[in-house]
Protein backbone atom coordinates (compact mmCIF):
# COMPACT_ATOMS: atom_id res chain seq x y z
CA UNK A 1 0.00 0.00 0.00
CA UNK A 2 1.56 3.28 -1.15
CA UNK A 3 0.59 5.94 1.39
CA UNK A 4 1.03 9.73 1.33
CA UNK A 5 0.10 12.35 3.93
CA UNK A 6 -0.79 16.01 3.51
CA UNK A 7 -0.56 18.67 6.24
CA UNK A 8 -1.26 22.41 6.07
CA UNK A 9 -1.41 25.52 8.24
CA UNK A 10 -2.71 28.92 7.14
CA UNK A 11 -0.18 31.31 8.66
CA UNK A 12 3.54 31.43 9.35
CA UNK A 13 2.75 31.89 13.03
CA UNK A 14 0.97 28.54 13.09
CA UNK A 15 3.89 26.97 11.26
CA UNK A 16 6.30 28.33 13.88
CA UNK A 17 4.12 27.09 16.76
CA UNK A 18 4.67 23.48 15.67
CA UNK A 19 1.10 22.79 14.53
CA UNK A 20 2.56 21.12 11.42
CA UNK A 21 4.55 18.80 13.67
CA UNK A 22 1.43 18.06 15.70
CA UNK A 23 -0.44 17.02 12.57
CA UNK A 24 2.50 14.88 11.46
CA UNK A 25 2.67 13.17 14.85
CA UNK A 26 -1.03 12.27 14.76
CA UNK A 27 -0.82 10.95 11.21
CA UNK A 28 2.30 8.87 11.92
CA UNK A 29 0.60 7.37 14.98
CA UNK A 30 -2.40 6.46 12.84
CA UNK A 31 -0.15 4.84 10.24
CA UNK A 32 1.67 2.79 12.86
CA UNK A 33 -1.68 1.48 14.11
CA UNK A 34 -2.56 0.35 10.59
CA UNK A 35 0.89 -1.08 9.95
CA UNK A 36 1.52 1.14 6.92
CA UNK A 37 4.93 2.40 5.85
CA UNK A 38 5.45 6.08 4.94
CA UNK A 39 8.34 7.00 2.60
CA UNK A 40 9.83 10.46 3.39
CA UNK A 41 9.15 11.66 -0.16
CA UNK A 42 5.40 11.05 0.37
CA UNK A 43 5.09 13.75 3.06
CA UNK A 44 3.59 16.89 1.53
CA UNK A 45 3.52 20.15 3.54
CA UNK A 46 2.13 23.64 3.00
CA UNK A 47 3.41 25.98 5.70
CA UNK A 48 1.60 29.31 5.76
CA UNK A 49 -0.75 28.71 2.80
CA UNK A 50 -4.44 29.54 2.98
CA UNK A 51 -6.90 26.73 2.41
CA UNK A 52 -9.11 29.08 0.39
CA UNK A 53 -6.94 28.79 -2.73
CA UNK A 54 -5.77 25.79 -4.71
CA UNK A 55 -2.35 27.17 -5.67
CA UNK A 56 -0.26 25.47 -2.96
CA UNK A 57 3.15 23.89 -3.71
CA UNK A 58 2.67 20.85 -1.48
CA UNK A 59 -0.83 20.18 -2.80
CA UNK A 60 0.39 20.58 -6.39
CA UNK A 61 3.11 17.95 -5.85
CA UNK A 62 0.60 15.57 -4.26
CA UNK A 63 -1.86 15.96 -7.15
CA UNK A 64 0.91 15.32 -9.66
CA UNK A 65 1.96 12.15 -7.86
CA UNK A 66 -1.61 10.87 -7.65
CA UNK A 67 -2.11 11.63 -11.34
CA UNK A 68 0.91 9.43 -12.12
CA UNK A 69 -0.71 6.60 -10.08
CA UNK A 70 2.14 6.61 -7.54
CA UNK A 71 -0.13 6.88 -4.46
CA UNK A 72 -2.93 4.57 -3.31
CA UNK A 73 -4.03 6.33 -0.08
CA UNK A 74 -3.85 9.99 0.97
CA UNK A 75 -4.14 10.62 4.70
CA UNK A 76 -5.13 13.93 6.35
CA UNK A 77 -6.26 15.00 9.80
CA UNK A 78 -9.49 16.71 8.65
CA UNK A 79 -11.23 17.88 5.45
CA UNK A 80 -10.50 21.55 6.19
CA UNK A 81 -6.77 20.80 5.82
CA UNK A 82 -7.49 19.85 2.21
CA UNK A 83 -9.49 23.01 1.45
CA UNK A 84 -11.51 25.68 3.21
CA UNK A 85 -14.05 25.99 0.41
CA UNK A 86 -16.62 23.27 -0.09
CA UNK A 87 -16.45 23.47 -3.88
CA UNK A 88 -12.66 23.02 -3.71
CA UNK A 89 -13.07 20.02 -1.42
CA UNK A 90 -15.44 18.35 -3.88
CA UNK A 91 -13.13 19.16 -6.80
CA UNK A 92 -10.05 17.70 -5.10
CA UNK A 93 -11.82 14.62 -3.74
CA UNK A 94 -13.25 13.79 -7.15
CA UNK A 95 -9.85 14.30 -8.78
CA UNK A 96 -7.99 12.10 -6.27
CA UNK A 97 -10.60 9.35 -6.18
CA UNK A 98 -10.97 9.46 -9.97
CA UNK A 99 -7.28 8.62 -10.25
CA UNK A 100 -7.80 5.49 -8.14
CA UNK A 101 -6.60 7.02 -4.85
CA UNK A 102 -8.45 6.73 -1.53
CA UNK A 103 -8.69 9.76 0.80
CA UNK A 104 -8.92 9.15 4.56
CA UNK A 105 -9.38 11.61 7.44
CA UNK A 106 -8.13 10.74 10.93
CA UNK A 107 -10.63 12.86 12.85
CA UNK A 108 -13.65 11.22 11.26
CA UNK A 109 -13.06 8.37 8.80
CA UNK A 110 -15.45 8.65 5.86
CA UNK A 111 -17.01 5.91 3.79
CA UNK A 112 -19.36 5.90 0.81
CA UNK A 113 -22.30 5.60 3.20
CA UNK A 114 -24.86 8.37 2.47
CA UNK A 115 -24.72 9.54 6.09
CA UNK A 116 -20.92 9.93 5.95
CA UNK A 117 -21.13 11.77 2.64
CA UNK A 118 -23.75 14.13 4.06
CA UNK A 119 -21.55 14.77 7.10
CA UNK A 120 -18.59 15.49 4.83
CA UNK A 121 -20.64 18.06 2.89
CA UNK A 122 -21.82 19.70 6.12
CA UNK A 123 -18.27 19.90 7.47
CA UNK A 124 -17.05 21.45 4.22
CA UNK A 125 -19.76 24.11 4.35
CA UNK A 126 -19.00 24.82 8.02
CA UNK A 127 -15.26 25.15 7.31
CA UNK A 128 -15.98 27.68 4.55
CA UNK A 129 -18.34 29.58 6.86
CA UNK A 130 -15.74 29.63 9.65
CA UNK A 131 -13.09 31.05 7.35
CA UNK A 132 -15.42 33.80 6.11
CA UNK A 133 -16.41 34.60 9.68
CA UNK A 134 -12.80 34.78 10.90
CA UNK A 135 -11.81 36.96 7.94
CA UNK A 136 -14.65 39.42 8.53
CA UNK A 137 -13.99 39.60 12.28
CA UNK A 138 -10.31 40.30 11.70
CA UNK A 139 -11.11 43.00 9.13
CA UNK A 140 -13.61 44.75 11.40
CA UNK A 141 -11.35 44.49 14.43
CA UNK A 142 -8.39 45.92 12.54
CA UNK A 143 -10.52 48.78 11.19
CA UNK A 144 -11.77 49.68 14.69
CA UNK A 145 -8.22 49.75 16.04
CA UNK A 146 -7.09 51.96 13.16
CA UNK A 147 -9.96 54.38 13.76
CA UNK A 148 -9.12 54.47 17.47
CA UNK A 149 -5.46 55.22 16.74
CA UNK A 150 -4.31 52.11 18.59
CA UNK A 151 -2.70 50.22 15.69
CA UNK A 152 -0.15 51.22 13.07
CA UNK A 153 -1.19 50.17 9.55
CA UNK A 154 2.20 48.77 8.58
CA UNK A 155 4.20 45.72 9.63
CA UNK A 156 7.55 47.33 8.72
CA UNK A 157 8.47 50.80 9.97
CA UNK A 158 8.99 53.33 7.14
CA UNK A 159 12.48 54.53 6.24
CA UNK A 160 13.55 57.32 8.63
CA UNK A 161 11.55 56.13 11.64
CA UNK A 162 11.92 53.61 14.45
CA UNK A 163 9.23 51.90 16.51
CA UNK A 164 9.21 50.77 20.13
CA UNK A 165 10.76 47.25 20.11
CA UNK A 166 8.33 46.06 22.78
CA UNK A 167 5.26 47.54 21.08
CA UNK A 168 6.06 47.82 17.36
CA UNK A 169 2.44 48.56 16.32
CA UNK A 170 1.86 51.30 18.93
CA UNK A 171 1.75 54.81 17.31
CA UNK A 172 2.97 56.41 20.55
CA UNK A 173 6.31 54.62 20.24
CA UNK A 174 7.30 56.08 16.84
CA UNK A 175 10.45 58.23 16.83
CA UNK A 176 12.74 59.70 14.17
CA UNK A 177 15.96 57.92 13.20
CA UNK A 178 18.15 60.94 12.58
CA UNK A 179 20.57 59.49 9.99
CA UNK A 180 17.85 57.99 7.79
CA UNK A 181 15.63 61.05 8.27
CA UNK A 182 18.38 63.26 6.84
CA UNK A 183 18.60 61.02 3.75
CA UNK A 184 14.82 61.05 3.34
CA UNK A 185 14.66 64.86 3.55
CA UNK A 186 17.50 65.10 1.02
CA UNK A 187 15.59 62.91 -1.45
CA UNK A 188 12.65 65.34 -1.38
CA UNK A 189 14.95 68.38 -1.70
CA UNK A 190 16.98 66.88 -4.58
CA UNK A 191 13.90 65.91 -6.57
CA UNK A 192 12.35 69.37 -6.18
CA UNK A 193 15.42 70.98 -7.76
CA UNK A 194 14.83 72.16 -11.33
CA UNK A 195 15.40 69.48 -13.96
CA UNK A 196 16.22 66.70 -11.49
CA UNK A 197 14.87 63.24 -12.35
CA UNK A 198 14.38 60.14 -10.25
CA UNK A 199 17.40 58.58 -11.93
CA UNK A 200 19.61 61.53 -10.93
CA UNK A 201 18.38 61.26 -7.35
CA UNK A 202 19.30 57.57 -7.37
CA UNK A 203 22.79 58.30 -8.72
CA UNK A 204 23.36 60.84 -5.96
CA UNK A 205 22.26 58.37 -3.30
CA UNK A 206 24.67 55.76 -4.65
CA UNK A 207 27.49 58.29 -4.99
CA UNK A 208 27.15 59.18 -1.30
CA UNK A 209 26.97 55.49 -0.31
CA UNK A 210 23.57 55.73 1.40
CA UNK A 211 21.93 52.37 2.07
CA UNK A 212 18.41 51.57 0.87
CA UNK A 213 15.51 50.91 3.31
CA UNK A 214 16.36 47.22 2.97
CA UNK A 215 20.04 47.79 3.76
CA UNK A 216 21.24 47.27 0.17
CA UNK A 217 23.72 49.44 -1.72
CA UNK A 218 21.83 49.43 -5.01
CA UNK A 219 18.89 51.86 -5.16
CA UNK A 220 15.94 51.34 -7.53
CA UNK A 221 13.68 53.92 -9.11
CA UNK A 222 10.62 52.22 -7.60
CA UNK A 223 12.12 52.54 -4.09
CA UNK A 224 12.73 56.26 -4.51
CA UNK A 225 9.25 56.83 -5.91
CA UNK A 226 7.73 54.87 -3.02
CA UNK A 227 9.43 57.20 -0.53
CA UNK A 228 8.30 60.33 -2.36
CA UNK A 229 4.65 59.22 -2.54
CA UNK A 230 4.33 58.08 1.08
CA UNK A 231 2.25 60.65 3.05
CA UNK A 232 3.78 59.49 6.36
CA UNK A 233 6.72 61.88 5.84
CA UNK A 234 4.33 64.84 6.28
CA UNK A 235 3.66 63.63 9.83
CA UNK A 236 0.31 61.89 9.29
CA UNK A 237 -0.16 58.11 9.44
CA UNK A 238 -3.04 56.81 7.29
CA UNK A 239 -4.63 53.39 7.27
CA UNK A 240 -6.75 51.80 4.51
CA UNK A 241 -4.71 53.77 1.97
CA UNK A 242 -4.16 50.93 -0.51
CA UNK A 243 -5.34 47.47 -1.37
CA UNK A 244 -4.08 44.53 -3.42
CA UNK A 245 -5.66 43.78 -6.78
CA UNK A 246 -5.05 41.68 -9.86
CA UNK A 247 -2.62 43.12 -12.38
CA UNK A 248 -4.21 44.97 -15.28
CA UNK A 249 -1.35 44.88 -17.75
CA UNK A 250 0.53 42.01 -19.28
CA UNK A 251 3.57 40.80 -17.39
CA UNK A 252 6.14 38.33 -18.57
CA UNK A 253 5.26 34.80 -17.38
CA UNK A 254 9.00 34.11 -17.19
CA UNK A 255 9.30 36.36 -14.12
CA UNK A 256 6.46 34.90 -12.06
CA UNK A 257 7.56 32.87 -9.06
CA UNK A 258 6.52 29.21 -8.90
CA UNK A 259 3.27 29.05 -7.01
CA UNK A 260 3.15 32.79 -6.67
CA UNK A 261 0.42 35.19 -7.68
CA UNK A 262 0.65 38.32 -9.75
CA UNK A 263 -0.65 41.11 -7.53
CA UNK A 264 -0.50 44.85 -7.79
CA UNK A 265 -1.23 47.67 -5.34
CA UNK A 266 -4.03 50.15 -5.91
CA UNK A 267 -4.18 53.50 -4.08
CA UNK A 268 -7.70 54.13 -2.81
CA UNK A 269 -9.47 57.53 -3.04
CA UNK A 270 -8.30 59.91 -0.32
CA UNK A 271 -11.76 60.09 1.28
CA UNK A 272 -11.45 56.40 2.15
CA UNK A 273 -8.21 56.84 4.08
CA UNK A 274 -8.36 56.53 7.86
CA UNK A 275 -6.17 58.91 9.86
CA UNK A 276 -4.49 56.83 12.55
CA UNK A 277 -1.99 59.08 14.31
CA UNK A 278 0.27 62.12 14.11
CA UNK A 279 4.04 61.61 14.22
CA UNK A 280 7.09 63.88 13.71
CA UNK A 281 7.30 65.08 10.10
CA UNK A 282 10.36 65.02 7.82
CA UNK A 283 8.99 67.43 5.19
CA UNK A 284 6.23 69.99 5.05
CA UNK A 285 2.88 69.42 3.39
CA UNK A 286 3.75 72.04 0.75
CA UNK A 287 6.95 70.21 -0.22
CA UNK A 288 5.03 66.94 -0.51
CA UNK A 289 2.36 68.58 -2.71
CA UNK A 290 5.03 69.98 -5.04
CA UNK A 291 6.65 66.56 -5.33
CA UNK A 292 3.31 64.89 -6.17
CA UNK A 293 2.59 67.53 -8.82
CA UNK A 294 5.99 66.99 -10.44
CA UNK A 295 5.56 63.19 -10.40
CA UNK A 296 2.14 63.53 -12.02
CA UNK A 297 3.51 65.77 -14.74
CA UNK A 298 6.46 63.48 -15.49
CA UNK A 299 4.15 60.45 -15.65
CA UNK A 300 2.67 61.81 -18.87
CA UNK A 301 6.09 61.59 -20.53
CA UNK A 302 6.96 58.10 -19.29
CA UNK A 303 8.32 55.72 -21.92
CA UNK A 304 5.45 53.27 -21.36
CA UNK A 305 3.03 55.97 -22.56
CA UNK A 306 5.09 56.77 -25.66
CA UNK A 307 3.21 55.25 -28.60
CA UNK A 308 4.61 57.39 -31.36
CA UNK A 309 6.08 54.29 -33.04
CA UNK A 310 4.19 51.15 -34.00
CA UNK A 311 5.54 47.84 -32.65
CA UNK A 312 3.63 44.72 -33.65
CA UNK A 313 4.96 42.79 -30.63
CA UNK A 314 4.64 45.57 -28.05
CA UNK A 315 4.69 44.07 -24.51
CA UNK A 316 5.03 40.53 -25.93
CA UNK A 317 8.82 40.07 -26.20
CA UNK A 318 11.00 38.67 -23.41
CA UNK A 319 14.73 38.11 -23.11
CA UNK A 320 15.63 34.45 -22.86
CA UNK A 321 18.82 35.22 -20.91
CA UNK A 322 17.64 37.38 -18.00
CA UNK A 323 13.86 36.75 -18.32
CA UNK A 324 13.09 40.50 -18.37
CA UNK A 325 10.75 42.15 -20.85
CA UNK A 326 12.05 43.73 -24.05
CA UNK A 327 10.74 47.19 -24.94
CA UNK A 328 10.60 48.81 -28.36
CA UNK A 329 13.06 51.61 -28.98
CA UNK A 330 13.56 53.79 -32.07
CA UNK A 331 16.87 55.59 -32.56
CA UNK A 332 17.33 59.05 -34.04
CA UNK A 333 18.54 57.37 -37.23
CA UNK A 334 15.14 55.69 -37.58
CA UNK A 335 16.23 52.13 -36.77
CA UNK A 336 13.95 50.31 -34.33
CA UNK A 337 14.92 47.55 -31.88
CA UNK A 338 13.48 45.47 -29.07
CA UNK A 339 15.85 46.08 -26.15
CA UNK A 340 16.01 44.02 -22.97
CA UNK A 341 15.28 45.95 -19.78
CA UNK A 342 18.34 44.31 -18.27
CA UNK A 343 20.54 46.43 -20.53
CA UNK A 344 19.32 49.63 -18.89
CA UNK A 345 20.81 51.35 -15.86
CA UNK A 346 20.76 49.28 -12.67
CA UNK A 347 18.37 51.84 -11.16
CA UNK A 348 15.73 50.57 -13.61
CA UNK A 349 16.60 46.89 -14.01
CA UNK A 350 17.43 46.22 -10.31
CA UNK A 351 20.12 43.79 -11.52
CA UNK A 352 23.75 43.81 -10.41
CA UNK A 353 25.03 43.21 -13.95
CA UNK A 354 23.76 44.34 -17.31
CA UNK A 355 22.26 41.77 -19.65
CA UNK A 356 24.55 40.78 -22.53
CA UNK A 357 21.75 40.06 -24.99
CA UNK A 358 21.81 41.73 -28.40
CA UNK A 359 19.35 44.30 -29.70
CA UNK A 360 16.64 42.63 -31.79
CA UNK A 361 15.63 44.42 -35.04
CA UNK A 362 11.92 45.23 -34.82
CA UNK A 363 11.16 44.85 -38.52
CA UNK A 364 12.76 41.44 -38.89
CA UNK A 365 11.31 39.98 -35.69
CA UNK A 366 7.83 41.30 -36.51
CA UNK A 367 8.00 39.81 -40.01
CA UNK A 368 9.30 36.49 -38.70
CA UNK A 369 6.57 36.16 -36.07
CA UNK A 370 3.79 37.28 -38.43
CA UNK A 371 4.90 34.80 -41.12
CA UNK A 372 4.98 32.01 -38.56
CA UNK A 373 1.55 32.96 -37.22
CA UNK A 374 0.12 32.90 -40.76
CA UNK A 375 1.59 29.44 -41.30
CA UNK A 376 -0.04 28.17 -38.14
CA UNK A 377 -3.43 29.55 -39.18
CA UNK A 378 -3.13 28.17 -42.71
CA UNK A 379 -2.19 24.70 -41.40
CA UNK A 380 -4.52 23.96 -38.44
CA UNK A 381 -3.48 20.30 -38.54
CA UNK A 382 -0.28 21.35 -36.78
CA UNK A 383 -2.38 22.51 -33.81
CA UNK A 384 -4.37 19.28 -33.83
CA UNK A 385 -1.15 17.23 -33.64
CA UNK A 386 0.08 19.36 -30.75
CA UNK A 387 -3.23 18.82 -28.96
CA UNK A 388 -2.93 15.05 -29.35
CA UNK A 389 0.60 15.07 -27.93
CA UNK A 390 -0.44 17.38 -25.10
CA UNK A 391 -3.42 15.31 -24.00
CA UNK A 392 -2.38 11.71 -24.55
CA UNK A 393 1.16 11.41 -25.82
CA UNK A 394 1.34 9.65 -29.19
CA UNK A 395 -1.29 7.02 -28.43
CA UNK A 396 -3.93 6.27 -31.04
CA UNK A 397 -7.56 5.53 -30.11
CA UNK A 398 -7.19 2.00 -31.54
CA UNK A 399 -4.33 1.30 -29.16
CA UNK A 400 -6.39 2.59 -26.27
CA UNK A 401 -9.29 0.31 -27.18
CA UNK A 402 -6.93 -2.66 -27.55
CA UNK A 403 -5.44 -2.07 -24.12
CA UNK A 404 -8.92 -1.67 -22.65
CA UNK A 405 -9.95 -5.06 -23.99
CA UNK A 406 -6.78 -6.65 -22.62
CA UNK A 407 -7.46 -5.26 -19.14
CA UNK A 408 -11.04 -6.50 -19.17
CA UNK A 409 -9.96 -9.99 -20.29
CA UNK A 410 -7.47 -10.02 -17.44
CA UNK A 411 -10.19 -9.10 -14.95
CA UNK A 412 -12.45 -11.87 -16.27
CA UNK A 413 -9.63 -14.41 -15.95
CA UNK A 414 -8.90 -13.40 -12.37
CA UNK A 415 -12.60 -13.54 -11.51
CA UNK A 416 -12.66 -17.14 -12.76
CA UNK A 417 -9.72 -17.90 -10.44
CA UNK A 418 -11.76 -16.58 -7.50
CA UNK A 419 -14.66 -18.83 -8.46
CA UNK A 420 -12.37 -21.88 -8.73
CA UNK A 421 -10.80 -21.11 -5.35
CA UNK A 422 -14.27 -20.86 -3.82
CA UNK A 423 -15.25 -24.23 -5.32
CA UNK A 424 -12.03 -25.80 -3.99
CA UNK A 425 -12.69 -24.46 -0.51
CA UNK A 426 -16.33 -25.62 -0.55
CA UNK A 427 -15.13 -29.07 -1.65
CA UNK A 428 -12.66 -29.22 1.23
CA UNK A 429 -9.58 -29.26 -1.02
CA UNK A 430 -7.95 -26.23 0.71
CA UNK A 431 -8.19 -24.86 4.23
CA UNK A 432 -9.90 -21.59 5.17
CA UNK A 433 -6.62 -19.74 5.90
CA UNK A 434 -5.09 -20.74 2.58
CA UNK A 435 -8.32 -19.84 0.78
CA UNK A 436 -8.40 -16.37 2.33
CA UNK A 437 -4.73 -15.72 1.56
CA UNK A 438 -4.94 -16.77 -2.08
CA UNK A 439 -8.25 -15.00 -2.67
CA UNK A 440 -6.84 -11.80 -1.18
CA UNK A 441 -3.92 -11.91 -3.60
CA UNK A 442 -6.23 -12.41 -6.58
CA UNK A 443 -8.58 -9.61 -5.48
CA UNK A 444 -5.63 -7.27 -5.09
CA UNK A 445 -4.66 -7.98 -8.72
CA UNK A 446 -8.25 -7.36 -9.80
CA UNK A 447 -8.20 -3.99 -8.03
CA UNK A 448 -5.01 -3.00 -9.82
CA UNK A 449 -6.51 -3.89 -13.20
CA UNK A 450 -9.70 -1.94 -12.40
CA UNK A 451 -7.59 1.11 -11.54
CA UNK A 452 -5.71 0.84 -14.84
CA UNK A 453 -9.01 0.50 -16.70
CA UNK A 454 -10.26 3.75 -15.15
CA UNK A 455 -7.11 5.52 -16.30
CA UNK A 456 -7.49 4.20 -19.85
CA UNK A 457 -11.14 5.28 -19.92
CA UNK A 458 -10.08 8.76 -18.88
CA UNK A 459 -7.58 8.82 -21.77
CA UNK A 460 -10.32 7.73 -24.20
CA UNK A 461 -12.45 10.64 -22.99
CA UNK A 462 -9.53 13.00 -23.52
CA UNK A 463 -9.13 11.71 -27.07
CA UNK A 464 -12.77 12.58 -27.75
CA UNK A 465 -12.24 16.02 -26.24
CA UNK A 466 -9.18 16.56 -28.43
CA UNK A 467 -11.21 15.73 -31.54
CA UNK A 468 -13.88 18.28 -30.57
CA UNK A 469 -11.28 20.96 -29.82
CA UNK A 470 -9.46 20.31 -33.09
CA UNK A 471 -12.71 20.75 -35.02
CA UNK A 472 -13.41 24.08 -33.30
CA UNK A 473 -9.86 25.32 -33.90
CA UNK A 474 -10.02 24.39 -37.58
CA UNK A 475 -13.21 26.42 -38.00
CA UNK A 476 -11.55 29.40 -36.30
CA UNK A 477 -8.50 29.20 -38.58
CA UNK A 478 -10.71 29.03 -41.68
CA UNK A 479 -12.52 32.21 -40.65
CA UNK A 480 -9.31 34.09 -39.86
CA UNK A 481 -7.22 33.09 -42.87
CA UNK A 482 -9.46 34.96 -45.32
CA UNK A 483 -8.16 38.38 -44.27
CA UNK A 484 -4.51 37.57 -43.56
CA UNK A 485 -3.15 38.79 -46.89
CA UNK A 486 -4.77 42.23 -46.69
CA UNK A 487 -4.65 42.78 -42.93
CA UNK A 488 -3.78 46.31 -41.75
CA UNK A 489 -1.40 46.91 -38.85
CA UNK A 490 -4.25 47.37 -36.35
CA UNK A 491 -5.79 44.06 -37.44
CA UNK A 492 -2.43 42.30 -37.23
CA UNK A 493 -1.88 43.68 -33.75
CA UNK A 494 -5.31 42.50 -32.62
CA UNK A 495 -4.67 38.99 -33.93
CA UNK A 496 -1.19 38.86 -32.37
CA UNK A 497 -2.57 39.86 -28.96
CA UNK A 498 -5.20 37.13 -29.23
CA UNK A 499 -3.02 34.25 -30.42
CA UNK A 500 0.46 34.91 -28.95
CA UNK A 501 1.26 34.72 -25.27
CA UNK A 502 4.99 35.46 -25.44
CA UNK A 503 7.94 35.73 -27.84
CA UNK A 504 11.19 34.72 -26.13
CA UNK A 505 14.42 35.75 -27.89
CA UNK A 506 17.69 34.08 -26.86
CA UNK A 507 20.54 35.16 -29.12
CA UNK A 508 19.76 33.41 -32.43
CA UNK A 509 16.72 31.47 -31.20
CA UNK A 510 13.16 32.80 -31.30
CA UNK A 511 10.53 30.90 -29.31
CA UNK A 512 6.89 31.75 -29.98
CA UNK A 513 4.29 30.64 -27.44
CA UNK A 514 0.87 30.41 -29.05
CA UNK A 515 -2.49 30.40 -27.30
CA UNK A 516 -5.27 29.13 -29.54
CA UNK A 517 -8.93 29.89 -28.60
CA UNK A 518 -11.06 26.76 -28.48
CA UNK A 519 -14.50 28.35 -28.26
CA UNK A 520 -16.22 31.14 -30.18
CA UNK A 521 -16.61 33.26 -27.04
CA UNK A 522 -12.93 33.04 -26.14
CA UNK A 523 -11.99 34.54 -29.51
CA UNK A 524 -12.99 37.92 -28.15
CA UNK A 525 -10.74 37.80 -25.06
CA UNK A 526 -6.98 38.29 -24.94
CA UNK A 527 -5.09 35.55 -23.15
CA UNK A 528 -3.41 37.96 -20.71
CA UNK A 529 -6.88 38.94 -19.48
CA UNK A 530 -7.89 35.32 -18.95
CA UNK A 531 -4.69 34.15 -17.29
CA UNK A 532 -3.59 36.46 -14.47
CA UNK A 533 -1.37 33.91 -12.79
CA UNK A 534 0.73 31.84 -15.14
CA UNK A 535 1.80 29.33 -12.47
CA UNK A 536 -1.08 28.69 -10.07
CA UNK A 537 -3.58 28.38 -12.90
CA UNK A 538 -1.65 25.34 -14.07
CA UNK A 539 -3.08 23.59 -11.06
CA UNK A 540 -6.41 25.32 -10.47
CA UNK A 541 -7.64 24.77 -14.04
CA UNK A 542 -7.89 21.69 -16.23
CA UNK A 543 -4.20 21.54 -17.15
CA UNK A 544 -2.75 20.51 -20.49
CA UNK A 545 0.35 18.35 -20.19
CA UNK A 546 2.62 18.45 -23.22
CA UNK A 547 5.62 16.37 -24.18
CA UNK A 548 8.09 18.88 -22.72
CA UNK A 549 6.29 21.26 -20.35
CA UNK A 550 3.09 21.77 -18.45
CA UNK A 551 1.26 24.89 -19.59
CA UNK A 552 -1.63 26.96 -18.21
CA UNK A 553 -5.26 26.62 -19.07
CA UNK A 554 -7.95 29.11 -18.18
CA UNK A 555 -11.64 28.31 -18.28
CA UNK A 556 -14.57 30.56 -17.49
CA UNK A 557 -17.83 31.72 -18.99
CA UNK A 558 -15.93 33.38 -21.84
CA UNK A 559 -14.30 30.20 -23.11
CA UNK A 560 -11.18 28.09 -22.84
CA UNK A 561 -7.68 28.89 -24.07
CA UNK A 562 -4.98 26.25 -24.36
CA UNK A 563 -1.26 26.90 -24.63
CA UNK A 564 0.25 24.02 -26.58
CA UNK A 565 3.90 23.14 -26.76
CA UNK A 566 5.41 21.32 -29.73
CA UNK A 567 8.40 21.57 -32.03
CA UNK A 568 7.58 22.75 -35.54
CA UNK A 569 8.90 21.05 -38.64
CA UNK A 570 8.80 24.05 -40.96
CA UNK A 571 11.76 25.48 -42.83
CA UNK A 572 14.36 27.17 -40.66
CA UNK A 573 14.23 30.94 -40.49
CA UNK A 574 16.44 33.36 -38.60
CA UNK A 575 16.91 37.04 -37.97
CA UNK A 576 19.51 38.93 -39.97
CA UNK A 577 22.86 38.29 -38.32
CA UNK A 578 21.55 35.28 -36.39
CA UNK A 579 22.72 31.91 -37.56
CA UNK A 580 20.51 29.28 -35.92
CA UNK A 581 16.89 28.58 -36.90
CA UNK A 582 14.00 29.88 -34.86
CA UNK A 583 12.28 27.63 -32.35
CA UNK A 584 8.55 27.86 -32.02
CA UNK A 585 6.36 26.84 -29.14
CA UNK A 586 2.67 26.28 -29.54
Amino acid sequence: MRVAIYVRVSTQRQAQSQTIDQQLARLRSYLEGRGWMLPPENIFKDDGFSGARLGRPGLDQLRDKVRRSEVDVVLMTAPDRLARKYVHQVLLLEELEGAGCTVEFVDRPMSQDPHDQLLLQIRGAVAEYERSLITERMRRGRLMKLQAGALLPWSKTPFGYRADPLHPRDPAGIRIEEAEAAVGASIFAWYLADGTTLREVGLRLQAHGFATPGGEKQWAISTIKGLLTNPVYTGVVYGCRMRAREVRRRRSPLQVRQGGEQKSVEILPREQWVEVARIPALVTQRESDLVQAKLGQNKQFASRNNKAHAYLLRALVSCGKCQLACLGRTCVSGHSYYRCQGKRDRLYSARAERCESRLVPVTQLDELVWADLCEVILHPEMIARALERAHAGNWLPQQLQSRLQTLRKGQASLQQQVERLTEAYMSGVIELGEYQRRRGEVEQKIGALVSQEQQVMAQVDRQQEVAELASTIEEFCQRVEKGLAEARFEEKRELVELLIDRVVVTDEEVEIRYVIPTTVSSEQVRFCHLCSDYQSLKRESKAVTSRLTRNPVEQNDRGVDHELTAESSSDARSLRGLSAPSKRTR
